[in-house]
């Protein structure tokens, strides 16, 4: 019975790898928000130099234009990621499942084993 070991084996290593995805999309999505924060305040300081705080203002800074431009990206990406971090838990959810499933067939093999040889080793003795 070492297939039943080695699958509960290959699906301890996909829940496994699934976390790692799952905690690699959350630092992103955080990563992401913390430059969209420096962002805004940039475009808040460049603002309060500038004097304008129209964006459609012929004199509106470039740079504050550009950052806007940038900030908005980041949280439209930050969006996208949320997302496929919702697809992830799920995926999380059906590997966690199957490790269960296989960890449970992987314990009733082993109590039927350890069954068969006691009762050999009584039927020796």
């Amino acid at each position: 019975m070492k297939s039943r070991e080695n699958l509960v084996r290959l699906k301890q290593f996909q829940v496994n790898e699934k976390r790692r995805q799952l905690l690699q999309l959350d630092m992103m999505i955080a990563e992401f928000e913390r430059m969209a924060v420096e962002l805004e305040a940039q475009i808040v300081a460049e603002e309060k130099k500038a004097g304008i705080t129209d964006i459609n203002h012929f004199a509106y800074p470039t740079f504050a234009k550009a950052a806007r431009l940038r900030r908005d990206n980041l949280r439209n990406s930050q969006s996208d990621l949320a997302q496929q971090r919702t697809t992830a838990e799920s995926l999380l959810g059906e590997a966690e499942a199957e490790l269960s499933k296989a960890e449970m067939l992987e314990s009733r093999d082993s109590k039927i084993r350890d069954a068969e040889v006691g009762g050999r080793s009584a039927m020796i003795g």
